[in-house]
Formats: C-alpha cells, structure tokens, sequence
C-alpha cells in the first residue's frame, strides 16, 4: 500500500479514485505518565512518556485508516492528514484521512 501526503505518486497515475479512507483512536494519559509530565513541566525538556504515547496512537490510526483503504479495494492512499483533538481532559484523539486510489504505473498498459 503506498501512502504518501501529496496529490500523486512519482511513477504512478491514479485510475480511479474510492474515497476518504479515516482511521482514528483515542488514547487515555497513564497515570504514572501523568506524573512524571508534571515533573518535566517544571525542569523542561521532552516528555517521553507523551511522545510513545502519540507515536503508538498514530501508528493505530494510520493502520486503520490502510485497513479502511484496503476494504475499498484501493492499492495507494493520497494526500494523508493527521489531526489530533482533545476528547476529554485526560484522552486525545488522533486522527488519519487520505484519499483512497487505486494506482498503476505510468509505463504500464
């Protein structure tokens, strides 16, 4: 499955065009990362335990969104976004869309 941000593919036309293909998750803080968030907030520096937390919920998303795509018989995925919102005061959202595709290459035919 090819997945890229842009309109096009280099090396590829789109035939057809199914649709939006979205996936999203929403991911609750742990407490133990909570806790150790307040302490970074007082000395600086990156919060890791955030970090793991948006990179796990992405990749969740983003395997959604694929799965989405794939069910529309698409074999690419353009113009892929990410969103993230706040559901509550402990949970975030995030959010993947694209435009599903099917794609061959430009020699072929």
């Amino acid at each position: 499955m090819f997945m890229v941000n842009t309109q096009t593919i280099p090396g590829y036309r789109i035939t057809q065009t199914l649709g939006l293909a979205q996936g999203n998750t929403i991911r609750a803080k742990h407490i133990g990362r909570d806790f150790m968030a307040g302490l970074k907030n007082i000395v600086g520096g990156e919060i890791k335990g955030y970090t793991e937390l948006l990179t796990e919920a992405r990749n969740e998303a983003i395997g959604r969104m694929i799965a989405q795509a794939q069910q529309m018989g698409a074999n690419a995925i353009v113009n892929v976004r990410f969103s993230t919102a706040s559901v509550m005061q402990a949970a975030a959202e995030m959010f993947a869309y694209g435009t599903a595709v099917i794609v061959e290459p430009e020699n072929a035919r």
